[in-house]
């Protein structure tokens, strides 16, 4: 049995302390085995430096007693441990949604907190406690819905968060049963959360249901399949966005927050895949919306800048897609116009 210190060592090689020790770094703490084990290691790890390390805890209100018992059990452990701690609560409207509905609308109410969290401390770093567990879950879910090949990445390490925070989920890597026996070594309880147990969530379903199912019947090293997979289209997703930085530099020019206008005729000869990175590149740069932008309305977009006709239907000569942006093709050029909200 490896001892406590395995885990430590491991997380300290995974995000060395020296780069958080001096700065300001919030924990989100759910009271669950993995953001305990987290919080609990970097504790040990945390033995110099002029950094406070703070807790978030974020209350949804699904559980009734069970998630004000969560609460409670954090408050207490952030007071054994003199850690100041930050709650939120869910608002009506979180609780209201049903289904996977409802796993999306709890995490951004949980994310939108701990953005609010982090500026009121001053945090430099949010830390989640994410594992290679969610991270299979996560690529596998994926793949179901249908992903591109950034999408095959799963959760990305670093992110911004906010205008001065960077997410951080540094037990990517880990599994989640290495940190339930960190736990144990340590005698620390946890919480459980029985709602993880509901397999009328598609991510339940895929924890408890397919990945058991796939390990047994196709693969039993399924998760590490997953892992090196999402490894494999980070990699290939840095190789696509560098081209696209060039392309955009060459061929994208901004005219104002709602114009652009595109070469096409300088991206004659790209593959359509690239070309629909560009796009989405360039939605973002502009700061459009792109939930309702599927793979149809990309491709249909890339259409109409390459001037070749997709599978199913003719090029049309202007077409409005969601966000109120209207795509205008010309003579070896592209614009398009985002309406005023």
């Amino acid at each position: 049995m490896p001892s406590p210190q395995t885990f430590e060592s491991k997380l300290a090689a995974i995000w060395p302390p020296a780069t958080w020790q001096e700065v300001t770094t919030l924990l989100a703490v759910s009271g669950g085995a993995d953001s305990v084990a987290l919080m609990r290691a970097m504790l040990a790890l945390k033995t110099r430096g002029d950094g406070r390390l703070c807790v978030a805890h974020f209350n949804h209100h699904l559980r009734g007693d069970e998630s004000a018992a969560d609460e409670a059990f954090v408050l207490d452990l952030c007071r054994r441990f003199d850690l100041p701690c930050e709650v939120g609560h869910a608002q009506g409207q979180v609780v209201a949604e049903g289904g996977d509905g409802l796993e999306a609308a709890a995490r951004a109410a949980r994310y939108e907190f701990l953005q609010q969290a982090a500026a009121r401390f001053g945090a430099r770093y949010v830390v989640t406690a994410h594992t290679a567990d969610d991270q299979a879950e996560t690529i596998l879910h994926r793949i179901l819905r249908g992903t591109g090949i950034g999408g095959l990445g799963g959760m990305q390490r670093l992110r911004a968060f906010g205008s001065a925070a960077t997410l951080i989920r540094p037990l990517l890597e880990v599994r989640r049963a290495e940190l339930v026996a960190y736990l144990d070594d340590l005698g620390q309880p946890y919480r459980f959360d029985a709602s993880n147990q509901d397999t009328r969530l598609t991510r339940n379903r895929i924890r408890h249901e397919l990945l058991p199912q796939l390990a047994r019947q196709f693969n039993p090293g399924v998760v590490d399949a997953l892992l090196r997979l999402g490894r494999l289209a980070d990699e290939a997703q840095a190789v696509i966005e560098a081209v696209v930085e060039g392309l955009c530099q060459r061929c994208v020019v901004c005219e104002s927050p709602q114009a652009v206008q595109i070469d096409a005729a300088a991206l004659a000869d790209q593959p359509r895949y690239t070309i629909r990175e560009l796009l989405m590149a360039t939605w973002r740069r502009q700061g459009w919306p792109m939930q309702a932008m599927g793979f149809a309305q990309w491709d249909l977009l890339a259409g109409l800048t390459s001037g070749r006709r997709g599978a199913s239907a003719e090029l049309p000569s202007r077409h409005m897609f969601p966000g109120s942006v209207l795509a205008e093709p010309g003579e070896g050029r592209l614009r398009l116009v985002r309406a005023p909200e």
